[in-house]
């Protein structure tokens, strides 16, 4: 098998542990190597590295449940600043992890829409498995505190038994 080019990001699909486990053998040479086991991770994978730079959304006490993502210069626009990690409102901005940058993306992205745990799962922490969630209840109530803190008329509402999604305070 041929190297792949530097910089290049071989993605590799298959079903069973054993079958990427040896794909991980036959790549072992290569820069960087993604091995998923169904094709829709690879695309939810592709889909959250060619997200825009920042994501703004405009969500006022008076907007609509499910406003539409758009740049504006309003004051009351929540961005996310994806290279620093960063949650603006207003003149202020409050740093945030990486779980919590990846899950708030999420919302931000769709923001009336409820986002199952699942589909969160594989997007923030890039599989399927769920556990007790507990921790995506953790970084749900760090991130309610954030905004909070931030003075933001908008927080993340719970959907009982499926999931979250961002809507006006």
């Amino acid at each position: 098998m041929d190297r792949p080019p530097d910089s290049s990001l071989v993605i590799g699909v298959a079903t069973s542990t054993a079958e990427r486990m040896h794909l991980a053998r036959l790549l072992a040479d290569a820069d960087a190597v993604l091995l998923v086991s169904s094709a829709e991770q690879a695309r939810a994978f592709l889909a959250l590295t060619t997200a825009p730079e920042t994501t703004p959304v405009v969500l006022s006490p008076a907007a609509e449940p499910h406003p539409t993502p758009v740049a504006t210069s309003d004051p009351d626009e929540l961005s996310l600043d994806v290279h620093r990690r960063v949650v603006r409102w207003r003149d202020r901005e409050i740093s945030l992890t990486r779980l919590e940058h990846d899950f708030l993306r999420c919302l931000v992205t769709e923001p009336g829409r409820v986002w199952t745990y699942q589909r969160l799962h594989l997007a923030v922490w890039g599989n399927e498995h769920l556990g007790h969630g507990s921790h995506i209840h953790s970084v749900v109530k760090r991130l309610r505190q954030k905004l909070a803190d931030l003075g933001t008329t908008v927080t993340i509402h719970a959907v009982r038994g499926v999931g979250f999604h961002l809507l006006p305070a």
